[in-house]
């Protein structure tokens, strides 16, 4: 299905070069959202940096934003400050916290191994504050990743008191997070924006969420704090660009107007990006 771009914003595509196939390389995104007139996009990887990679993006293609940012996965040393601070040197603009390599979803596979934020009185580690605070410093975005529920809300707790501005729950609808209704009240509030992506409807994750509950979700926790991204880049399902239209007119068919989208799909986005 149809549906105008222009001026929007994807804040999550994986891209090749990856450990996994990627139907589309950092260039091809860029110039696929560029057609689409699309504001910006944000290329994201699992194992490696991609703020240098987005830079050379943005400049061979032209005429569209590319951003790039850091996963916090064993990679790049799991809660490393250093590679905080070299990614932020090289201008990313999110820093999450780790996600295939994080200890929730090694407890979903049956292992007990993973990373987790939480010392074995599951308080906080320092290293997170520390981390946290080389974020504040630059004024970049904090995002949940793939921690539990339980350890999302500790962070983001501790992400507001330390006076972080910019603040991401990702994707709280996958079935890897489930992030109930009610936890996302309780964390709503100034900077803190919830991720629903479209890919937690479609086949690669066994369409586990649904439109309506993304809607649902949105309803009763706002759409001036939601950010709509794809997080698509997996061969089986559709490239960024059609699915991001899709995922919008999935969402105007179920009510949303087109402000309501356009707040969520680009004003959001930019002011998280500093647009």
């Amino acid at each position: 299905m149809e549906y105008d771009l222009s001026g929007l914003i994807d804040l999550h595509i994986h891209t090749q070069p990856d450990v996994q196939p990627r139907l589309l390389d950092d260039l091809q995104a860029a110039e696929e959202a560029k057609i689409a007139r699309m504001r910006a996009i944000l290329i994201k990887s699992h194992v490696v940096p991609t703020a240098g990679r987005a830079a050379i993006a943005e400049k061979a293609v032209g005429g569209i934003r590319v951003f790039g940012g850091l996963v916090l996965n064993s990679a790049v040393g799991g809660l490393n400050p250093d590679a905080v601070e070299a990614a932020i040197g090289m201008i990313a603009r999110v820093i999450w916290m780790p996600t295939r390599s994080a200890r929730n979803m090694f407890q979903r596979a049956g292992f007990k191994d993973g990373i987790t934020i939480f010392d074995e009185r599951d308080m906080i580690l320092p290293v997170v504050g520390g981390i946290l605070e080389c974020i504040r410093q630059a004024d970049i975005v904090l995002a949940t990743g793939h921690l539990s529920v339980s350890e999302s809300m500790a962070l983001v707790r501790m992400a507001k008191a330390m006076g972080l501005r910019k603040i991401v729950v990702t994707h709280p609808e996958s079935e890897l997070i489930r992030m109930p209704l009610e936890v996302q009240q309780e964390l709503s509030g100034p900077g803190v924006y919830f991720e629903r992506c479209f890919v937690d409807t479609t086949q690669s994750m066994n369409c586990a969420t649904s439109i309506e509950e993304i809607g649902e979700r949105i309803r009763r926790v706002g759409f001036e704090s939601t950010l709509l991204s794809t997080d698509l880049g997996q061969p089986i399902n559709p490239p960024p660009v059609e699915g991001m239209a899709a995922y919008l007119a999935a969402l105007r068919a179920a009510g949303f107007s087109e402000k309501e989208i356009y707040r969520m799909a680009s004003e959001n986005p930019a002011t998280l990006m500093d647009m």
